[in-house]
């Protein structure tokens, strides 16, 4: 089975959506072709999943990604998974579509990054089982 482009999508593309990137290229690069995007961007991620994204995996997204727009990423996508920005995201080719409706950590404790962090995981693998069980039909 080819990779599948997933694409994480969120406002700023600078905090949740970064937080889903790095931790599926992490732990799912075998199966998902992982990207994120934003409606606008921010001059920087967030620094505080950063952080969290670094002591929990040993990714410094400040060298491996930045805040990018729906534009820079590849169009025809498999997967796209809002983050629950409360927005209407533009029309995106996709042949799965979901919202994780998260809320957004900036400036919560660490303890609220750490369950946003646990919480993409968690859905992110479950995606992947419910993908490869064809719960969730990709071709």
């Amino acid at each position: 089975m080819k990779k599948l482009k997933i694409d994480y999508v969120c406002v700023h593309n600078s905090c949740r959506s970064q937080m889903a990137e790095a931790i599926t290229k992490t732990l799912a690069s075998d199966f998902f072709e992982a990207y994120s995007a934003g409606t606008e961007t921010k001059p920087q991620i967030n620094q505080d999943a950063v952080r969290i994204i670094k002591n929990l995996y040993n990714v410094d997204m400040n060298q491996t990604q930045k805040s990018k727009l729906i534009d820079d990423i590849p169009q025809e996508l498999d997967v796209l998974i809002t983050m629950g920005c409360n927005v209407e995201c533009p029309y995106i080719p996709t042949q799965h579509r979901e919202d994780w409706g998260l809320d957004d950590p900036t400036g919560e404790p660490d303890e609220v990054f750490l369950e946003t962090a646990k919480i993409i995981k968690e859905k992110m693998l479950d995606l992947r089982k419910r993908i490869e069980s064809k719960e969730i039909n990709i071709k």
